[in-house]
């Protein structure tokens, strides 16, 4: 009986390493040397331990606990994350998915100067995988979880160099559709708002975009290329006259927060919206159809996302032989009235 009652906790206590030293060791992953594998796989065999994520009971008692780990950082995702729509989108789907696995969702949040300090204690108290907000990450960042962490899905980011699981929307799909969108209603004369903010997801976006105008042998003016701050509403601070004397006939926005405080400064300013400047924006939030004219967007299938990630979660803790898998969605064009 009492070796029947063995968990992953006692199997690390006795080998004195981590429990995800143990979990490494289970899943036959890289992160830690031969000699502390064989070390644990001897104990393992020694007292007759079976990991509970291929006992039978434990899949249809549920899919238990899941941490989504939040690092914030001075990027998008802040302290106050949640009040983005898309960020408590993503966080309500995933809490649904999970209890319908019935399970839990435990939320962790780092800040990113601490993520190294901290990982450990995070993947130690993660039995059954771990969820990250990957927005901001790093290559760097991403590669230090992924040291520790032995079942790990990255939402919301990409990194071609690094095998590992990821699950984002398709960027780059995403705003060439937009791009060409533009083409198609004949709008020529284009200009671009972009995020002073650096991430993968951005990137993409800036490219497949650019890709579409090239199509047709068009590309953006240097002085309509602008840098804004992603992630606000408000567009009390925004002023179209800091733009220059004249503005493009329509711009793309590299998220609807952007868009929204664009197409409330152009109303503000007396600029008819889409008569003298049509806007486009990416994300499809709720506030895009509060405005008016509401937004033309590119729709991201959250729910969907969420669902793979935690496809891919389970495909780790419960397939003997993984491979890593890297994951996008492809979005939907939304026409409305802004452009």
């Amino acid at each position: 009986m009492a070796v029947m009652a063995l968990k992953m906790s006692d199997i690390a206590k006795m080998a004195q390493v981590s429990k995800s030293a143990v979990s490494i060791a289970i899943n036959g992953k890289e992160g830690i040397s031969d000699e502390t594998r064989q070390k644990i796989l001897k104990i393992i065999a020694e007292q007759g331990y079976t990991p509970l994520r291929k006992s039978r009971k434990a899949e249809e008692d549920g899919i238990g606990e899941v941490t989504f780990l939040v690092v914030t950082t001075s990027g998008l995702v802040q302290g106050d994350y949640r009040s983005l729509p898309f960020f408590n989108s993503l966080i309500s789907a995933l809490s649904a998915d999970v209890s319908q696995l019935n399970g839990s969702l435990r939320t962790v949040t780092v800040q990113g100067d601490e993520l190294a300090d901290r990982i450990e204690s995070v993947a130690n108290s993660s039995d059954n995988g771990v969820l990250v907000l990957g927005t901001d990450l790093t290559q760097e960042q991403v590669l230090l979880i992924k040291q520790y962490v032995p079942n790990v899905v990255f939402l919301d980011t990409y990194f071609e160099d690094i095998i590992a699981d990821f699950v984002t929307m398709d960027n780059y799909q995403g705003a060439r559709l937009a791009g060409r969108y533009m083409l198609q209603q004949g709008y020529t004369d284009i200009g671009y708002f972009a995020s002073d903010k650096l991430m993968s997801n951005f990137n993409e976006r800036r490219r497949g975009f650019r890709v579409a105008l090239a199509e047709a042998d068009l590309r953006i003016a240097e002085e309509h290329f602008y840098y804004v701050s992603p992630g606000q509403s408000s567009s009390a601070d925004f002023d179209l006259a800091d733009l220059g004397p004249k503005l493009p006939a329509a711009i793309f926005c590299e998220d609807d927060y952007i868009a929204i405080r664009l197409l409330k400064a152009a109303q503000r300013a007396g600029i008819r919206v889409p008569e003298e400047l049509a806007i486009m924006g990416f994300d499809d939030i709720y506030e895009g159809t509060l405005v008016s004219p509401e937004l033309s967007t590119i729709h991201v299938p959250v729910d969907q996302m969420a669902q793979q990630a935690l496809h891919q979660l389970q495909g780790q803790m419960h397939t003997t032989h993984w491979n890593p898998q890297k994951t996008l969605v492809a979005t939907i064009l939304v026409k409305r009235r802004s452009l």
